[in-house]
Protein backbone atom coordinates (compact mmCIF):
# COMPACT_ATOMS: atom_id res chain seq x y z
CA UNK A 1 0.00 0.00 0.00
CA UNK A 2 2.96 2.50 0.86
CA UNK A 3 4.17 2.16 -2.70
CA UNK A 4 1.08 2.77 -4.47
CA UNK A 5 0.79 6.10 -1.94
CA UNK A 6 4.12 7.25 -3.43
CA UNK A 7 3.54 6.62 -6.53
CA UNK A 8 0.46 8.78 -6.12
CA UNK A 9 2.64 11.39 -4.23
CA UNK A 10 5.28 11.11 -7.14
CA UNK A 11 2.73 11.69 -9.96
CA UNK A 12 1.09 14.65 -7.99
CA UNK A 13 4.35 16.11 -7.81
CA UNK A 14 5.20 15.47 -11.56
CA UNK A 15 2.19 17.12 -12.64
CA UNK A 16 2.16 20.16 -10.12
CA UNK A 17 5.63 20.91 -12.12
CA UNK A 18 4.72 20.37 -15.35
CA UNK A 19 1.43 22.28 -14.75
CA UNK A 20 2.91 25.49 -13.70
CA UNK A 21 5.77 27.47 -15.29
CA UNK A 22 9.43 26.30 -14.24
CA UNK A 23 7.48 24.26 -11.56
CA UNK A 24 6.65 27.64 -9.24
CA UNK A 25 3.24 27.15 -7.91
CA UNK A 26 1.49 28.07 -4.82
CA UNK A 27 1.26 25.52 -1.66
CA UNK A 28 -2.42 25.73 -1.95
CA UNK A 29 -2.74 25.13 -5.71
CA UNK A 30 -0.15 22.02 -5.70
CA UNK A 31 -2.40 20.53 -2.25
CA UNK A 32 -6.25 21.08 -4.44
CA UNK A 33 -4.33 19.39 -7.44
CA UNK A 34 -2.60 16.70 -5.63
CA UNK A 35 -5.90 15.53 -3.75
CA UNK A 36 -8.24 16.31 -6.34
CA UNK A 37 -5.46 13.39 -8.75
CA UNK A 38 -4.65 10.99 -5.21
CA UNK A 39 -8.75 11.13 -4.45
CA UNK A 40 -9.71 10.03 -8.26
CA UNK A 41 -6.96 7.19 -8.02
CA UNK A 42 -8.38 5.89 -4.16
CA UNK A 43 -11.99 5.93 -5.84
CA UNK A 44 -10.74 4.09 -9.12
CA UNK A 45 -8.89 1.49 -6.83
CA UNK A 46 -11.67 0.99 -4.61
CA UNK A 47 -14.00 0.58 -6.82
CA UNK A 48 -11.64 -2.51 -8.30
CA UNK A 49 -11.51 -3.87 -5.12
CA UNK A 50 -15.23 -4.06 -5.27
CA UNK A 51 -15.51 -5.72 -8.16
CA UNK A 52 -13.24 -8.45 -7.39
CA UNK A 53 -14.70 -8.64 -4.48
CA UNK A 54 -18.18 -9.90 -6.38
CA UNK A 55 -15.61 -12.56 -8.32
CA UNK A 56 -14.66 -14.05 -4.56
CA UNK A 57 -16.52 -17.42 -3.74
CA UNK A 58 -16.47 -18.34 -0.18
CA UNK A 59 -16.37 -22.24 0.65
CA UNK A 60 -18.67 -23.17 3.62
CA UNK A 61 -18.91 -26.36 5.07
CA UNK A 62 -16.10 -27.70 3.54
CA UNK A 63 -14.93 -29.53 6.83
CA UNK A 64 -18.89 -31.71 6.71
CA UNK A 65 -18.21 -33.46 3.40
CA UNK A 66 -16.77 -36.79 3.15
CA UNK A 67 -13.53 -37.62 1.41
CA UNK A 68 -14.87 -38.35 -2.25
CA UNK A 69 -16.96 -34.94 -1.62
CA UNK A 70 -13.61 -33.24 -0.82
CA UNK A 71 -11.91 -34.76 -3.76
CA UNK A 72 -14.34 -33.50 -6.37
CA UNK A 73 -14.59 -29.94 -4.98
CA UNK A 74 -10.87 -29.55 -5.42
CA UNK A 75 -10.54 -31.09 -8.09
CA UNK A 76 -12.92 -29.13 -10.01
CA UNK A 77 -10.19 -26.36 -9.46
CA UNK A 78 -8.18 -27.28 -11.65
CA UNK A 79 -7.09 -28.10 -15.55
CA UNK A 80 -7.35 -31.73 -15.17
CA UNK A 81 -9.81 -32.57 -12.57
CA UNK A 82 -9.95 -36.61 -13.20
CA UNK A 83 -6.00 -37.17 -13.36
CA UNK A 84 -5.91 -34.77 -9.68
CA UNK A 85 -8.72 -36.80 -7.77
CA UNK A 86 -7.25 -40.04 -9.18
CA UNK A 87 -3.72 -38.96 -8.21
CA UNK A 88 -4.76 -38.28 -4.69
CA UNK A 89 -6.60 -41.11 -4.21
CA UNK A 90 -3.99 -43.60 -5.33
CA UNK A 91 -2.19 -42.04 -2.52
CA UNK A 92 -4.63 -44.06 -0.07
CA UNK A 93 -3.51 -46.44 2.01
CA UNK A 94 -5.06 -49.77 1.27
CA UNK A 95 -5.91 -50.66 5.08
CA UNK A 96 -8.77 -48.15 5.44
CA UNK A 97 -8.03 -48.54 9.02
CA UNK A 98 -4.48 -47.39 8.62
CA UNK A 99 -5.67 -44.85 6.64
CA UNK A 100 -8.48 -43.58 8.84
CA UNK A 101 -5.61 -43.05 11.67
CA UNK A 102 -3.60 -41.31 8.88
CA UNK A 103 -6.99 -38.87 8.10
CA UNK A 104 -7.17 -38.20 12.20
CA UNK A 105 -3.84 -36.86 12.70
CA UNK A 106 -5.04 -33.61 10.76
CA UNK A 107 -7.87 -32.14 9.44
CA UNK A 108 -9.55 -31.81 5.79
CA UNK A 109 -7.31 -34.51 4.98
CA UNK A 110 -8.09 -35.93 1.26
CA UNK A 111 -4.48 -37.86 0.75
CA UNK A 112 -0.95 -39.29 1.83
CA UNK A 113 1.85 -36.90 0.83
CA UNK A 114 4.97 -39.32 0.87
CA UNK A 115 8.41 -38.91 1.92
CA UNK A 116 11.25 -41.21 1.26
CA UNK A 117 12.11 -43.41 3.97
CA UNK A 118 15.42 -44.01 4.33
CA UNK A 119 17.92 -45.65 6.73
CA UNK A 120 22.05 -44.53 7.83
CA UNK A 121 24.19 -47.35 9.38
CA UNK A 122 27.35 -47.09 11.07
CA UNK A 123 26.48 -44.32 13.51
CA UNK A 124 28.63 -45.03 16.45
CA UNK A 125 27.35 -43.24 19.45
CA UNK A 126 29.15 -43.39 22.88
CA UNK A 127 30.22 -47.29 21.97
CA UNK A 128 26.68 -47.94 20.79
CA UNK A 129 25.79 -48.71 17.50
CA UNK A 130 22.81 -47.62 15.57
CA UNK A 131 20.83 -47.57 12.03
CA UNK A 132 18.93 -44.51 12.26
CA UNK A 133 16.29 -43.62 10.42
CA UNK A 134 15.74 -40.32 8.71
CA UNK A 135 12.86 -39.27 6.61
CA UNK A 136 13.90 -36.50 3.84
CA UNK A 137 13.36 -36.05 0.08
CA UNK A 138 16.85 -33.90 -0.12
CA UNK A 139 18.73 -35.58 -2.72
CA UNK A 140 22.36 -36.06 -0.93
CA UNK A 141 21.62 -36.35 2.72
CA UNK A 142 21.50 -40.00 3.69
CA UNK A 143 24.36 -40.51 1.75
CA UNK A 144 26.23 -37.72 3.69
CA UNK A 145 25.14 -38.88 6.74
CA UNK A 146 26.48 -42.21 5.92
CA UNK A 147 29.43 -41.31 4.53
CA UNK A 148 30.28 -39.39 8.16
CA UNK A 149 28.77 -42.07 10.17
CA UNK A 150 31.13 -44.96 8.89
CA UNK A 151 34.00 -42.37 8.46
CA UNK A 152 33.75 -41.47 11.76
CA UNK A 153 33.32 -44.85 13.41
CA UNK A 154 36.37 -46.12 12.62
CA UNK A 155 38.03 -43.10 14.60
CA UNK A 156 36.34 -43.37 17.78
CA UNK A 157 32.40 -42.41 16.74
CA UNK A 158 30.49 -39.86 18.02
CA UNK A 159 30.70 -38.54 21.78
CA UNK A 160 27.62 -36.98 23.22
CA UNK A 161 26.13 -35.91 26.31
CA UNK A 162 22.71 -34.31 27.44
CA UNK A 163 23.39 -30.90 29.69
CA UNK A 164 19.84 -30.43 30.72
CA UNK A 165 16.22 -31.25 29.77
CA UNK A 166 14.44 -28.02 31.24
CA UNK A 167 11.58 -26.81 29.58
CA UNK A 168 9.49 -23.32 29.77
CA UNK A 169 5.75 -22.30 29.89
CA UNK A 170 4.36 -18.63 30.64
CA UNK A 171 1.44 -16.63 31.71
CA UNK A 172 1.19 -13.58 29.96
CA UNK A 173 -0.25 -11.41 32.11
CA UNK A 174 -0.81 -7.24 32.75
CA UNK A 175 -1.42 -6.11 35.85
CA UNK A 176 -1.26 -1.62 36.94
CA UNK A 177 -1.00 -2.29 40.58
CA UNK A 178 2.99 -2.17 40.51
CA UNK A 179 5.38 -4.93 40.98
CA UNK A 180 6.35 -4.05 45.11
CA UNK A 181 2.97 -5.67 45.71
CA UNK A 182 2.89 -8.18 43.16
CA UNK A 183 5.89 -9.53 44.51
CA UNK A 184 5.47 -9.74 48.38
CA UNK A 185 1.82 -12.15 47.23
CA UNK A 186 3.57 -13.99 44.63
CA UNK A 187 4.69 -16.68 46.92
CA UNK A 188 1.52 -17.12 48.25
CA UNK A 189 0.17 -17.22 44.64
CA UNK A 190 2.88 -19.77 43.99
CA UNK A 191 1.91 -22.29 46.20
CA UNK A 192 -1.59 -22.12 45.74
CA UNK A 193 -0.18 -23.11 42.00
CA UNK A 194 1.48 -25.68 42.96
CA UNK A 195 -1.28 -27.35 44.91
CA UNK A 196 -4.30 -26.31 42.35
CA UNK A 197 -2.26 -28.84 39.95
CA UNK A 198 -1.61 -31.72 41.49
CA UNK A 199 -3.93 -33.71 40.15
CA UNK A 200 -2.59 -32.89 36.56
CA UNK A 201 0.93 -33.19 37.23
CA UNK A 202 0.68 -36.47 39.57
CA UNK A 203 1.52 -39.08 36.75
CA UNK A 204 4.65 -37.02 35.86
CA UNK A 205 5.94 -36.52 39.22
CA UNK A 206 5.60 -40.66 39.79
CA UNK A 207 8.00 -40.57 36.72
CA UNK A 208 10.74 -38.33 37.99
CA UNK A 209 9.17 -35.15 36.20
CA UNK A 210 6.82 -32.26 36.69
CA UNK A 211 7.16 -28.40 38.11
CA UNK A 212 10.57 -27.39 38.59
CA UNK A 213 10.15 -24.09 39.37
CA UNK A 214 7.56 -20.92 38.95
CA UNK A 215 9.17 -17.49 39.19
CA UNK A 216 7.36 -13.92 38.55
CA UNK A 217 9.21 -12.01 35.94
CA UNK A 218 8.78 -8.38 35.44
CA UNK A 219 8.51 -7.33 32.10
CA UNK A 220 7.31 -3.26 32.24
CA UNK A 221 10.30 -2.15 30.81
CA UNK A 222 9.33 -3.53 27.86
CA UNK A 223 5.43 -2.87 27.92
CA UNK A 224 3.82 -0.79 30.59
CA UNK A 225 1.91 -3.44 33.10
CA UNK A 226 3.39 -6.63 32.03
CA UNK A 227 4.74 -9.36 33.43
CA UNK A 228 5.04 -12.92 33.41
CA UNK A 229 4.97 -15.88 35.61
CA UNK A 230 7.44 -18.04 33.81
CA UNK A 231 7.90 -22.23 34.84
CA UNK A 232 10.17 -24.60 34.38
CA UNK A 233 9.47 -28.10 33.66
CA UNK A 234 10.87 -31.74 33.32
CA UNK A 235 8.57 -33.75 31.16
CA UNK A 236 10.47 -36.41 30.98
CA UNK A 237 10.45 -39.14 27.48
CA UNK A 238 7.47 -37.11 26.31
CA UNK A 239 7.33 -33.91 24.61
CA UNK A 240 4.91 -32.67 27.15
CA UNK A 241 3.53 -29.55 24.92
CA UNK A 242 -0.33 -30.78 26.55
CA UNK A 243 1.09 -31.37 30.39
CA UNK A 244 2.66 -27.77 29.69
CA UNK A 245 -0.15 -25.79 28.74
CA UNK A 246 -3.04 -27.64 31.01
CA UNK A 247 -0.57 -26.27 34.05
CA UNK A 248 -0.07 -23.12 32.55
CA UNK A 249 -3.96 -22.80 32.15
CA UNK A 250 -4.43 -23.94 35.81
CA UNK A 251 -1.86 -21.20 36.87
CA UNK A 252 -3.73 -18.91 35.21
CA UNK A 253 -6.96 -19.49 36.96
CA UNK A 254 -5.01 -19.50 39.99
CA UNK A 255 -4.03 -15.75 39.04
CA UNK A 256 -6.95 -14.75 38.15
CA UNK A 257 -9.20 -16.01 41.01
CA UNK A 258 -6.48 -14.75 44.13
CA UNK A 259 -6.84 -11.13 42.46
CA UNK A 260 -10.23 -11.87 42.40
CA UNK A 261 -10.69 -12.26 46.01
CA UNK A 262 -7.41 -10.79 47.74
CA UNK A 263 -8.13 -7.43 49.24
CA UNK A 264 -5.06 -6.17 48.61
CA UNK A 265 -4.96 -7.18 44.48
CA UNK A 266 -8.80 -6.54 43.85
CA UNK A 267 -7.85 -3.22 43.85
CA UNK A 268 -6.26 -3.02 40.92
CA UNK A 269 -6.84 -4.48 37.32
CA UNK A 270 -4.92 -7.71 36.37
CA UNK A 271 -6.00 -9.32 33.08
CA UNK A 272 -4.85 -12.51 31.76
CA UNK A 273 -3.45 -12.16 27.88
CA UNK A 274 -2.77 -15.66 27.49
CA UNK A 275 -0.91 -19.05 28.81
CA UNK A 276 1.58 -21.38 26.46
CA UNK A 277 4.57 -22.99 26.20
CA UNK A 278 7.47 -21.73 24.91
CA UNK A 279 9.31 -23.67 22.26
CA UNK A 280 12.44 -21.47 22.60
CA UNK A 281 14.09 -24.63 25.23
CA UNK A 282 18.40 -23.28 25.11
CA UNK A 283 18.39 -25.37 28.54
CA UNK A 284 17.08 -28.71 26.86
CA UNK A 285 20.55 -28.85 25.48
CA UNK A 286 22.54 -31.57 24.17
CA UNK A 287 26.35 -31.62 23.09
CA UNK A 288 27.97 -34.26 20.56
CA UNK A 289 31.27 -34.03 18.89
CA UNK A 290 33.59 -36.22 16.93
CA UNK A 291 37.73 -36.19 17.49
CA UNK A 292 40.32 -37.06 15.64
CA UNK A 293 44.23 -36.87 15.89
CA UNK A 294 46.09 -34.49 13.15
CA UNK A 295 49.16 -36.35 12.12
CA UNK A 296 51.91 -34.35 10.27
CA UNK A 297 52.17 -35.31 6.54
CA UNK A 298 49.25 -37.79 6.92
CA UNK A 299 45.96 -37.36 4.61
CA UNK A 300 43.53 -38.85 7.71
CA UNK A 301 40.63 -36.84 6.56
CA UNK A 302 41.37 -35.90 2.84
CA UNK A 303 43.16 -37.34 -0.25
CA UNK A 304 44.69 -34.09 -1.31
CA UNK A 305 45.19 -32.17 1.62
CA UNK A 306 47.21 -33.16 4.95
CA UNK A 307 45.65 -33.65 7.80
CA UNK A 308 47.53 -29.46 9.02
CA UNK A 309 45.96 -28.49 5.62
CA UNK A 310 42.74 -29.98 5.97
CA UNK A 311 41.88 -29.16 9.49
CA UNK A 312 43.04 -25.36 8.99
CA UNK A 313 41.01 -24.70 6.04
CA UNK A 314 37.94 -26.54 7.90
CA UNK A 315 38.17 -24.59 10.76
CA UNK A 316 38.16 -21.15 9.14
CA UNK A 317 35.16 -22.66 7.00
CA UNK A 318 32.85 -22.80 10.54
CA UNK A 319 34.81 -19.43 11.12
CA UNK A 320 32.73 -17.72 8.56
CA UNK A 321 29.60 -19.55 9.33
CA UNK A 322 30.25 -17.47 13.09
CA UNK A 323 30.96 -14.39 11.68
CA UNK A 324 28.72 -14.14 8.78
CA UNK A 325 24.93 -14.71 9.17
CA UNK A 326 24.46 -15.37 5.18
CA UNK A 327 26.67 -18.50 5.43
CA UNK A 328 25.52 -19.14 8.87
CA UNK A 329 22.03 -19.52 7.37
CA UNK A 330 23.11 -21.90 5.20
CA UNK A 331 25.52 -23.54 7.57
CA UNK A 332 23.00 -24.37 10.17
CA UNK A 333 19.96 -25.31 7.37
CA UNK A 334 22.36 -28.33 7.06
CA UNK A 335 22.72 -29.46 10.29
CA UNK A 336 18.83 -29.25 10.03
CA UNK A 337 18.79 -31.30 6.96
CA UNK A 338 20.26 -34.36 9.57
CA UNK A 339 18.31 -33.30 12.51
CA UNK A 340 14.89 -33.16 11.20
CA UNK A 341 15.18 -36.44 9.27
CA UNK A 342 15.67 -38.16 12.32
CA UNK A 343 12.77 -36.15 14.03
CA UNK A 344 10.14 -36.45 11.49
CA UNK A 345 10.97 -40.21 11.43
CA UNK A 346 10.62 -40.86 15.03
CA UNK A 347 7.24 -38.75 14.72
CA UNK A 348 8.56 -35.41 16.74
CA UNK A 349 7.66 -31.64 15.99
CA UNK A 350 10.62 -30.29 13.61
CA UNK A 351 9.01 -27.14 13.21
CA UNK A 352 9.46 -26.79 17.63
CA UNK A 353 12.87 -27.61 16.82
CA UNK A 354 14.25 -25.88 14.10
CA UNK A 355 12.51 -22.35 15.68
CA UNK A 356 14.57 -23.63 18.87
CA UNK A 357 17.51 -23.97 17.26
CA UNK A 358 17.35 -20.78 15.19
CA UNK A 359 16.40 -18.96 18.04
CA UNK A 360 19.31 -19.95 20.36
CA UNK A 361 21.92 -19.58 17.01
CA UNK A 362 21.03 -15.81 17.52
CA UNK A 363 21.33 -15.78 21.32
CA UNK A 364 24.27 -13.67 21.28
CA UNK A 365 22.76 -10.53 19.14
CA UNK A 366 23.91 -12.18 15.89
CA UNK A 367 22.62 -15.17 14.12
CA UNK A 368 25.86 -17.82 14.17
CA UNK A 369 27.24 -20.70 13.67
CA UNK A 370 25.37 -23.88 16.14
CA UNK A 371 28.74 -25.85 15.71
CA UNK A 372 32.34 -24.84 16.55
CA UNK A 373 35.85 -26.25 15.89
CA UNK A 374 38.42 -27.21 18.64
CA UNK A 375 42.24 -27.92 18.39
CA UNK A 376 44.88 -28.41 20.64
CA UNK A 377 47.53 -31.12 21.68
CA UNK A 378 47.39 -32.30 18.14
CA UNK A 379 44.03 -32.89 17.96
CA UNK A 380 40.82 -31.96 16.06
CA UNK A 381 37.21 -31.73 17.75
CA UNK A 382 34.67 -30.70 16.16
CA UNK A 383 31.53 -30.09 18.32
CA UNK A 384 27.49 -29.20 17.73
CA UNK A 385 25.68 -27.73 20.98
CA UNK A 386 22.19 -27.58 20.34
CA UNK A 387 18.65 -27.25 22.05
CA UNK A 388 16.03 -29.67 21.07
CA UNK A 389 12.82 -31.20 23.34
CA UNK A 390 12.07 -34.51 22.03
CA UNK A 391 10.09 -37.27 23.01
CA UNK A 392 9.75 -41.08 22.69
CA UNK A 393 5.99 -41.51 24.24
CA UNK A 394 3.08 -39.49 23.61
CA UNK A 395 2.12 -37.42 20.20
CA UNK A 396 2.52 -39.49 16.98
CA UNK A 397 5.81 -41.35 18.34
CA UNK A 398 3.14 -44.52 18.76
CA UNK A 399 0.61 -43.27 16.95
CA UNK A 400 1.94 -43.08 13.31
CA UNK A 401 3.57 -46.96 12.73
CA UNK A 402 6.88 -45.94 10.98
CA UNK A 403 7.50 -43.33 13.72
CA UNK A 404 7.04 -46.54 15.95
CA UNK A 405 9.05 -48.82 14.36
CA UNK A 406 11.74 -46.09 14.02
CA UNK A 407 12.17 -46.09 17.59
CA UNK A 408 12.36 -49.89 17.80
CA UNK A 409 15.02 -49.21 15.30
CA UNK A 410 16.73 -47.21 17.48
CA UNK A 411 16.33 -49.82 20.03
CA UNK A 412 13.25 -47.95 22.25
CA UNK A 413 15.57 -45.17 23.03
CA UNK A 414 14.19 -42.70 25.98
CA UNK A 415 14.06 -38.79 25.12
CA UNK A 416 17.96 -38.57 26.50
CA UNK A 417 19.21 -40.90 24.11
CA UNK A 418 16.86 -39.70 21.00
CA UNK A 419 18.86 -36.26 21.68
CA UNK A 420 21.68 -37.37 21.04
CA UNK A 421 20.59 -39.72 17.97
CA UNK A 422 19.23 -36.90 16.71
CA UNK A 423 21.86 -34.31 17.09
CA UNK A 424 24.89 -37.00 16.20
CA UNK A 425 23.12 -36.92 12.41
CA UNK A 426 22.74 -33.48 12.61
CA UNK A 427 26.46 -32.82 13.35
CA UNK A 428 27.42 -35.62 10.30
CA UNK A 429 25.85 -34.01 7.91
CA UNK A 430 27.28 -30.71 8.64
CA UNK A 431 30.55 -32.61 8.56
CA UNK A 432 29.96 -33.83 5.48
CA UNK A 433 28.85 -30.57 4.02
CA UNK A 434 31.62 -28.70 5.44
CA UNK A 435 34.34 -31.14 4.70
CA UNK A 436 33.24 -31.26 0.76
CA UNK A 437 32.70 -27.07 0.74
CA UNK A 438 36.19 -26.84 1.69
CA UNK A 439 37.80 -29.90 -0.34
CA UNK A 440 36.56 -30.57 -3.83
CA UNK A 441 32.82 -28.49 -3.66
CA UNK A 442 29.59 -29.50 -2.80
CA UNK A 443 27.82 -29.57 -6.54
CA UNK A 444 29.21 -32.53 -7.99
CA UNK A 445 28.46 -35.21 -5.05
CA UNK A 446 25.08 -33.35 -5.01
CA UNK A 447 24.28 -33.24 -8.50
CA UNK A 448 25.55 -37.34 -8.30
CA UNK A 449 23.22 -37.82 -5.86
CA UNK A 450 20.28 -35.86 -7.62
CA UNK A 451 20.75 -37.43 -11.02
CA UNK A 452 17.94 -39.87 -10.53
CA UNK A 453 15.71 -37.20 -9.85
CA UNK A 454 16.29 -35.01 -13.02
CA UNK A 455 16.25 -38.81 -15.10
CA UNK A 456 12.47 -38.40 -13.58
CA UNK A 457 11.94 -35.27 -15.11
CA UNK A 458 12.80 -36.53 -18.36
CA UNK A 459 10.84 -40.17 -18.36
CA UNK A 460 13.76 -42.13 -18.58
CA UNK A 461 13.51 -45.86 -19.01
CA UNK A 462 15.00 -48.46 -16.48
CA UNK A 463 17.60 -49.00 -19.47
CA UNK A 464 17.91 -45.16 -20.13
CA UNK A 465 18.96 -44.71 -16.19
CA UNK A 466 21.41 -47.01 -15.93
CA UNK A 467 22.96 -45.85 -19.20
CA UNK A 468 23.29 -42.26 -17.55
CA UNK A 469 24.43 -43.43 -14.22
CA UNK A 470 27.33 -45.24 -16.19
CA UNK A 471 27.87 -42.13 -18.33
CA UNK A 472 28.00 -39.61 -15.20
CA UNK A 473 30.64 -41.24 -13.33
CA UNK A 474 33.11 -38.86 -14.71
CA UNK A 475 30.84 -36.25 -16.45
CA UNK A 476 29.56 -33.43 -14.92
CA UNK A 477 25.86 -33.45 -14.53
CA UNK A 478 23.29 -30.28 -14.70
CA UNK A 479 19.71 -31.03 -16.58
CA UNK A 480 20.89 -29.46 -19.81
CA UNK A 481 23.96 -32.00 -19.87
CA UNK A 482 21.32 -34.85 -19.06
CA UNK A 483 18.82 -33.79 -21.12
CA UNK A 484 21.26 -33.85 -23.79
CA UNK A 485 22.53 -37.70 -22.98
CA UNK A 486 19.39 -38.64 -23.15
CA UNK A 487 18.14 -37.26 -26.82
CA UNK A 488 21.62 -38.35 -27.92
CA UNK A 489 20.75 -41.95 -26.80
CA UNK A 490 17.20 -41.96 -27.89
CA UNK A 491 17.86 -41.22 -31.59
Amino acid sequence: MNSWLNAQDAMGKQFCHTGFPNGKHSVKAYVLLYYSVFSQARFTNFATQTERMKNIRITSGFSRLDKNQKINLVSSNVANPELFGNTLLGTLHRDPLAQKLYDEFSENTIGNYYFPYGVAPNFLINGKMYMVPMVIEESSVVAAASGAAKFWAERGGFHSEVISRHKIGQVHFTWNGGIALLKSIFPEIRRQMHFNTERITANMVKRGGGILAIELVDMTDKIPDYYQVKATFDTRDSMGANFINSCLEEFADTLRDFAAVNTELNRYSLQIIMSILSNYTPDCLVRTWVEGEIKEGAHSYDDHYTDTEFVSRFRTGVRIAQVDTYRATTHNKGIYNGIDAVVLATGNDFRAIEACGHAYASRNGQYSSLSEVEISDHTFRFILEVPMSLGTVGGLTHLHPLAKLSLQLLGDPDATELMMIASAAGLANNYSAVKSLVTKGIQKGHMKMHLLNILNVYLATDDEKKLAIDYFKHEKVSHSSVNSFLESIRI
